[in-house]
């Protein structure tokens, strides 16, 4: 929590530290006058009882009063909103290397898997494209804020077979973005690349544009598992899709599980089309003060009793 008002605030203590003395003031020369009672004993046992129905009282009422304090302040909290802006685009891996199965059930599978929680964690709204890409990249789905279309979609992403292409996806990912707003590209890879452009160099240029790019890499490179059909081991370029991810202003994660994959996916979404903004709650105090005040004194009147 901030403050619009931060030097309000030292006044709003010191105000209700006042409030407090006050009190404590008044109440001893409350008692002081009941002891001119010829009848000592009887006095003291008249103050005795129901001292917690006046304790009650005094901790509503110092309550509300530090509340409608506060509210002069300005406090702020900070919320998760959607960005209403957000245009993502999930490069998902189809490379025969993706059909490794060091991720269970297979790098494939478990990526398609993490694609659909990422759609069901972003807001109504967003707009999400996807793109595959091998040894060519290509478009599946164009970039809607129709999440149902978008699941779809999932189902049309090919099998995995050839090369991979991660600076070509890179840029057909950046050509289906628009040109201002909150816009990010997920890639989703094993990081080898072996074909096409450089993905370095591809990501510099994109990340001039200003698009954020997050990447996340499947599986690892000491698994010594070996791409099913090939003798060749499946393996990970993690210094690769790091540089990507800080050229593009974004985090690198890794995922050797398909369960650590879809956590991975599921932050991504809450990390960059939810976003913290500040909201006021200087009514909600101000409210809430003003409604234990209130609430006090009708208690108190019904009683008898006032702090």
């Amino acid at each position: 929590m901030i403050f619009a008002r931060p030097a309000l605030l030292l006044v709003a203590l010191l105000g209700l530290a006042a409030l407090l003395w006050l009190y404590r003031v008044a109440q001893r020369r409350r008692n002081a006058q009941a002891l001119v009672y010829s009848n000592l004993a009887f006095a003291l046992d008249a103050l005795r009882p129901s001292r917690w129905p006046a304790a009650v009282l005094l901790g509503t009422y110092a309550a509300g009063a530090a509340a409608l304090l506060l509210a002069l302040a300005g406090p702020h909290f900070f919320m998760r909103v959607p960005a209403r802006d957000g245009t993502v685009v999930i490069c998902i891996d189809t490379s025969g290397s993706m059909r490794a199965r060091d991720v269970e059930p297979s790098r494939s599978e478990a990526a398609n898997a993490a694609a659909r929680t990422f759609i069901d964690s972003v807001p109504e709204g967003t707009r999400i494209g996807i793109v595959s890409f091998s040894s060519v990249a290509n478009v599946i789905q164009a970039p809607t804020s129709d999440l149902d279309t978008v699941r779809e979609a999932l189902d049309r992403v090919p099998p995995p077979e050839g090369g991979t292409a991660i600076g070509d996806a890179l840029a057909l990912a950046a050509k289906q973005l628009p040109p201002k707003g909150h816009r990010i590209i997920v890639l989703l890879t094993d990081g080898v690349n072996n074909l096409g452009r450089d993905p370095v160099s591809v990501a510099q240029e994109v990340a001039l544009q200003g698009i954020h790019i997050e990447t996340v890499g499947v599986g690892s490179s000491d698994s010594g598992q070996l791409i099913p059909g090939t003798d060749e081991l499946a393996d990970l370029d993690a210094d690769t899709l790091r540089t990507i991810a800080h050229l593009g202003h974004g985090r690198y994660a890794e995922a050797r599980d398909a369960a650590t994959l879809q956590d991975d996916f599921r932050n991504i979404a809450f990390g960059t089309v939810w976003e913290q903004k500040p909201v006021d709650g200087s009514f909600p105090f101000a409210l809430a003060g003003g409604t234990l005040l209130v609430i006090t004194f009708l208690v108190g009147l019904a009683t008898g009793r006032f702090p």
